[in-house]
């Protein structure tokens, strides 16, 4: 029953967090505009992601472009763009295997092999989780560094954007949802097979024995 309750809280903690990688990968909030010092103009709010940059009018009106040339990104961009379609893949793929490997279904009968697909779903998870928190921290990384940077112009610093909050919540929860379903069945070779206990033999069958030798 424990075990059972420990696999619905980390498939649903992954699950989530697979979604919000998925978020996260499509908004254009990794990089904001910072309105400090000399660049007070606040009509308009820049915003870079991954697949397009937008801005957006004090009006409310938004006009995004595509990224023309894949070549032309930052280093840090063109990973980010792997890593995270890379982390959601992952995430799909433990999803069907931890299903497989669930007590809630007969996919598999052998309840130690259940165990083991199971472990082998968290384990995935745990390295999707990895895989998206990399290319955040790289990215914050940099954008902090600009911003620091006496050199670069106020009107090119960048703060962190919403969809860099969002990576890391997705991939605390599938390092942490991950590691609920590598210890929630810990697969035992000798649960597998079980005990016989044989009962010692009685008086009469003694007996019985002793006659059958007299008799032949």
């Amino acid at each position: 029953m424990i075990s059972a309750c420990l696999e619905i809280i980390g498939l649903g903690l992954s699950v989530t967090g697979t979604l919000l990688v998925m978020v996260a990968c499509g908004l254009p909030m990794w990089k904001v505009s910072a309105f400090i010092e000399g660049n007070i103009v606040v009509a308009q709010n820049i915003w870079d992601g991954l697949w397009m940059s937008c801005v957006v009018q004090s009006t409310g009106q938004m006009q995004c472009k595509m990224h023309d040339s894949v070549l032309a990104l930052t280093t840090d961009l063109q990973t980010a763009r792997a890593l995270t379609v890379i982390s959601a893949v992952l995430g799909v793929l433990a999803l069907m295997i931890t299903i497989a490997g669930a007590q809630c279904t007969n996919c598999i009968s052998k309840d130690s092999l259940k165990a083991k697909v199971v472990n082998v779903g968290g384990v995935i998870y745990i390295i999707a989780g990895l895989f998206v928190l990399v290319p955040l921290c790289w990215m914050a990384n940099n954008i902090i560094s600009d911003f620091y940077d006496p050199q670069v112009p106020y009107a090119k610093k960048r703060e962190i954007g919403a969809a860099l909050y969002i990576g890391w919540a997705a991939s605390a929860m599938l390092l942490v949802g991950g590691g609920i379903l590598c210890f929630s069945r810990p697969h035992d070779e000798k649960s597998s097979y079980p005990l016989q206990y044989v009962s010692p033999p009685t008086k009469n069958t003694s007996i019985n024995v002793e006659y059958k030798q007299n008799y032949v």
